[in-house]
């Protein structure tokens, strides 16, 4: 298959790429990306040289970043009517506000606590944590706000900014929960949890929650019975 996804499935922003190409429905080979081992990291080193997954590779032509990949996905490969980001100018700006919103404001800072939890201890920087918990407990607010008057991310119908926000949030509150102060964002998050194309995502990551640090605090039914 010339179309291929190379990628981790612990990786919170290839759970973005996966539920967009699950909602959009297009067949892709879905390539096992293990950059601990030497060979398979010069291979995809040579492809993309920042290392960041997911990557996806259309026959000779490469496609780094998360939104980079849905907007092609959607253009390239899937039905005019399964378009993850709206026709219309001012709705796509929405789309790929809150898109972007939700990678700067919650999935990096998520990603800092939990890359600090991996270091060993002498090389850890707690000031760094607390302001990345300080900037997830900003999102939240900001979020719960602007979930004011919709049911999804960006308006009445399933995104990009969606594809962002589910895995941002199903790690990000395992390390600074909703409380009860961000009741619509809290809603929201239920929904984005019974989003077939994010269940599906989730059930194929279950074998290695294992190896997330903070697996203590996943949702009941992802975490690994030997916690």
């Amino acid at each position: 298959m010339a179309l291929s996804l190379h990628f981790h499935p612990l990786s919170s922003f290839c759970h973005k790429a996966l539920i967009a190409l699950n909602e959009l429905d297009v067949e892709v080979e879905r390539c096992f990306l293990n950059l601990g081992d030497p060979a398979q990291r010069a291979e995809f080193l040579a492809r993309w040289p920042t290392g960041k997954m997911p990557l996806l590779v259309d026959g000779d032509k490469v496609v780094p970043e998360t939104s980079v990949i849905i907007e092609y996905l959607a253009r390239r490969h899937a039905r005019p009517d399964q378009q993850l980001v709206p026709t219309d100018g001012d709705a796509a700006l929405e789309v790929r506000l809150m898109d972007r919103l939700f990678d700067l404001y919650v999935m990096q800072p998520m990603q800092a606590i939990v890359g600090d939890r991996l270091r060993a201890e002498e090389d850890r920087d707690p000031i760094a944590v607390t302001k990345a918990r300080d900037t997830l407990s900003m999102a939240y607010g900001m979020l719960d706000e602007r979930l004011a008057d919709r049911d999804w991310a960006a308006g009445e119908h399933f995104s990009m900014a969606d594809c962002a926000a589910a895995p941002s949030l199903f790690y990000a509150t395992t390390l600074v929960p909703l409380g009860p102060s961000h009741p619509r964002l809290a809603a929201y998050f239920s929904r984005l949890m019974q989003r077939p194309s994010v269940v599906r995502t989730l059930d194929e990551a279950r074998p290695f929650f294992k190896f997330y640090p903070y697996r203590e605090a996943l949702p009941t039914e992802y975490r690994p019975q030997d916690v």
